[in-house]
């Protein structure tokens, strides 16, 4: 079961580095740049990572994964922060799920936890947390790249490029 969670924990770094790798392309006027039809901004898309990740890992084994303490609806109001204060909102929210992930033992997994008042296993949350995690990630790439446009650099293998990439 260790590989489980070594595992998930991976796959989390890997999206993490994902969107940092995107967020770095981007000019700073960019970040708080309302996406396609008045939809999230790479700031508030970030705010809302870093605010679900500090709820649902903040004690997760003993306490409902949505804390009274958070605003979430806060997370989606338009602001404009500094590449700084969005990157470190962004990092207390992956400190407190790394830091989680780190505790867990083998017999954490089948543990039941809650969040928003459901029962579920320790798994299942880590699998639910990191689909959400992964979905939004998706949408900061998107919105990255098109703020980019040309000058974009792909994070993975760039389109024209495949046949040379088998593994």
């Amino acid at each position: 079961m260790a590989d489980v969670l070594r595992s998930i924990r991976e796959e989390y770094l890997r999206y993490k580095a994902l969107a940092e790798r995107a967020i770095a392309q981007v000019e700073d006027a960019d970040l708080g740049a309302p996406g396609p039809n008045g939809g999230s901004s790479i700031a508030t898309i970030c705010r809302h990572v870093g605010g679900n990740l500090r709820s649902r890992f903040t004690d997760f084994l003993t306490t409902d994964g949505e804390k009274p303490w958070r605003d979430r609806e806060s997370e989606f109001e338009i602001r404009s922060p500094t590449r700084g204060e969005l990157l470190d909102h962004w990092e207390a929210g992956w400190r407190t799920l790394l830091d989680t992930l780190d505790g867990l033992t083998d017999g954490d997994l089948a543990r039941t936890i809650t969040i928003r008042g459901q029962g579920m296993s320790v798994v299942e949350a880590l699998h639910r947390s990191l689909a959400h995690t992964s979905y939004h990630v998706g949408q900061i790439v998107y919105l990255a790249k098109a703020a980019r446009g040309e000058r974009w650099s792909y994070l993975s293998i760039p389109p024209g490029r495949s046949a040379g990439n088998r593994a």
